[in-house]
């Protein structure tokens, strides 16, 4: 059993078997802010902090970098799948030119990924 608690300032990590009296102190100064995980439960990676704080440092422009290397493209093919210049697909890639809506669609399309992937969490 694991039981984490999150608050601005805490995280505390319990791991094993944990005594019911532990658990019903930390659910009384915790309430809501506390998450009991059994043994044989499953954890959805979306929940894991160390996938939110990865996610967190994924901007547009990397993720544009990784889709792309994924695919096994190279820049000049991409250039010519999308149909923009290579300058443009270089300045996204680090971050110097945003990606709109209509050119976030194109790459999903080209590079079989979700156009979210190419707009910024913030």
């Amino acid at each position: 059993m694991l039981a984490v608690v999150k608050t601005p300032h805490t995280e505390l990590r319990v791991e094993g078997d944990i005594a019911p009296a532990i658990l019903t102190a930390l659910t009384k100064e915790y309430g809501d802010a506390m998450r009991v995980y059994r043994d044989d439960e499953a954890i959805p990676v979306e929940e894991m902090a160390w996938y939110q704080e990865a996610r967190a440092r994924l901007t547009p422009a990397r993720m544009l970098r990784i889709r792309r290397d994924n695919a096994g493209l190279t820049q000049q093919q991409l250039v010519r799948t999308v149909g923009v210049s290579a300058q443009n697909i270089s300045a996204m890639e680090r971050g110097r030119r945003t990606i709109g809506r209509a050119m976030a669609r194109k790459l999903a399309q080209a590079l079989d990924a979700d156009a979210d992937d190419f707009f910024s969490a913030v």
